[in-house]
């Protein structure tokens, strides 16, 4: 099975119905997403396909790139482009297979139930301990050739620690995953085009475009130690550029000999290829240095810029100007690559508006608590001039300041409120309704703004208005979810009202306060000062 042939990718199609096809049809305007039984398999499919065509794409310049995303190319365009590398992408067989180590023999390493392939399978030691009471053991025992081949790909992208030798993925376990969509929907092509780069402009990221031998963009065709020395690393400069989309940090070899007939455990499709097991052995590739992947944001550290990943509490607002436009304060962080090129290079290709999509498992080390996924709106941005974006990244960071500053509030007067000062815990779901309950606002708010800017309207408006309804909205916002959804709702005979009422004042007076005005840059009424210095007199007299 060939899967640059085969049909084996799942898709909706604007009537709804689903699908499988091959890689060549990517580019059939009746499709608009690929429609897997697993979040986190539409997630890896994505990955695949924009590797596909930026590993395969002969496009070199601006206009030719614009002319395919207005006219998408036909299978046997597509069929052209992939004809070069069809022998990496074999895989079954004696040779080498798709993302399967290419000398890793029968019997030599250990032999796990396939579904060890899913990220969330409880590991060894949770077996062992009878440890793995929320996700079972046992749940996936079978799996046809096209469900295999995905899970096998989502491992490889994400691979999380997985004890001794077992890599982690060339960004980590578990990395974020941010790409461009249109909105409205047009086709699956359009969303997958927007993250593909001229192909010149790609190769100059990273890597060295003189590895021309097939493995060093496609590992699984040649042993490990063509790439690496045993015991030794892997950089980008060892391998091709194109490497950065094939990663292969796992050594993992599909039995494809004990196959059995039945249904897919997962997408439920009747097969006669049922692979129950796989056989892996640790010590595989070793990704580190300086990679930069273009479809994930970095953050800065001493060591140097490194991959985020997703956290606790989900994704939203908060996010929208770290992934979009990146951050410049302390905490430093820069948008994915791809999404940097599009927004400073593609005004004048891509009109109308975008959307961003950021997805990712949030790792707990070997294990996955969640999985993560949201669309972030980018509205007209890419439209604006350089100029005006900026001015759109220095107001959304000063409503973020005061947004961040109103959840602090918030969290502590209702921790003070029920516990009191010294109450430690997890109060992380008070931060999330938090975020929920004003992201609409946030988002009416940054509509407007990229709509007066993009019209080139900034000097004829003045952004203390809207500065000071963002602020009577977090204030609003604050003071009506601790009296109605977390401390007021609570049982009256359970409650210190003293302590209450103490933690209210506190939480008007810093909603209020100075500093927070002075987060969203606006004036500190001369009461807050006065009140400050009031404070702080007999303190200096003393």
């Amino acid at each position: 099975m060939n899967l640059l042939n085969e049909n084996w990718l799942p898709v909706r199609r604007k009537n709804g119905a689903r699908s499988w096809v091959s890689p060549d049809q990517l580019a059939d305007p009746d499709i608009v997403a690929f429609a897997a039984d697993r979040a986190d398999f539409n997630g890896a499919l994505a990955q695949f396909a924009i590797g596909l065509l930026q590993t395969t794409t002969p496009v070199d310049d601006p206009v030719s790139w614009r002319r395919l995303f207005e006219a998408p190319p036909d299978a046997v365009t597509l069929g052209k482009w992939f004809a070069p590398i069809k022998a990496a992408f074999e895989f079954d067989g004696d040779g080498a297979r798709f993302m399967q180590d290419f000398s890793l023999k029968s019997g030599e390493a250990a032999t796990c139930d396939i579904g060890a392939l899913l990220i969330e399978s409880p590991g060894e030691n949770a077996l062992r301990n009878n440890s793995d009471h929320f996700i079972k053991r046992g749940q996936i025992k079978a799996l046809c050739p096209h469900c295999a081949a995905t899970a096998l790909l989502t491992l490889q992208i994400n691979a999380p620690p997985g004890g001794a030798g077992h890599r982690t993925g060339l960004r980590g376990g578990g990395p974020l995953t941010t790409l461009v969509l249109c909105q409205p929907q047009r086709s699956l092509w359009h969303d997958l085009w927007l993250n593909v780069r001229e192909r010149s402009g790609f190769l100059v990221q990273q890597g060295d475009t003189t590895k021309t031998q097939p493995y060093s963009s496609f590992p699984w065709l040649a042993g490990i130690d063509a790439t690496q020395k045993a015991g030794g690393e892997t950089s980008p400069m060892q391998v091709h550029p194109d490497h950065v989309f094939w990663a292969m940090p796992r050594r993992i070899r599909l039995d494809m000999e004990s196959v059995v007939s039945g249904d897919c455990d997962i997408c439920g499709r009747p097969s006669e290829k049922l692979i129950r097991h796989h056989e892996t052995k640790n010590y595989g590739l070793n990704y580190k240095g300086a990679w930069d992947h273009p479809l994930s944001p970095y953050y800065e550290t001493k060591e140097g810029w490194l991959p985020l990943h997703p956290q606790p509490g989900g994704f939203g607002y908060r996010h929208w100007l770290p992934w979009v436009m990146g951050l410049k304060s302390d905490k430093k962080q820069r948008p994915a690559k791809l999404v940097e090129h599009l927004r400073e290079h593609r005004s004048r290709s891509v009109k109308g508006q975008l959307r961003l999509w950021g997805f990712g498992f949030d790792m707990d080390n070997m294990k996955a608590r969640c999985w993560y996924e949201s669309t972030l709106p980018l509205y007209g941005l890419v439209d604006c001039e350089p100029e005006a974006q900026k001015h759109v990244e220095s107001e959304v960071s000063i409503w973020l300041a005061g947004a961040e500053m109103a959840a602090s509030c918030l969290r502590g007067a209702v921790k003070d409120a029920w516990f009191g000062a010294d109450a430690r815990g997890d109060f992380s779901a008070i931060d999330a309704s938090f975020w929920s309950t004003t992201e609409a606002m946030f988002y009416q708010q940054l509509k407007a703004l990229i709509e007066v800017t993009r019209n080139g309207k900034v000097d004829e408006t003045d952004p203390l208005p809207v500065r000071e309804a963002w602020h009577r909205h977090l204030m609003q916002t604050c003071k009506r979810m601790f009296d109605n959804e977390f401390v007021g709702a609570g049982a009256v005979e359970r409650q210190n009202p003293r302590r209450v009422a103490t933690a209210y004042r506190s939480l008007v007076r810093n909603l209020d306060g100075p500093k927070i005005r002075q987060a969203l840059a606006l004036p500190v009424r001369e009461s807050l000062k006065a009140g400050k210095k009031a404070k702080s007199a007999p303190a200096a007299q003393q």
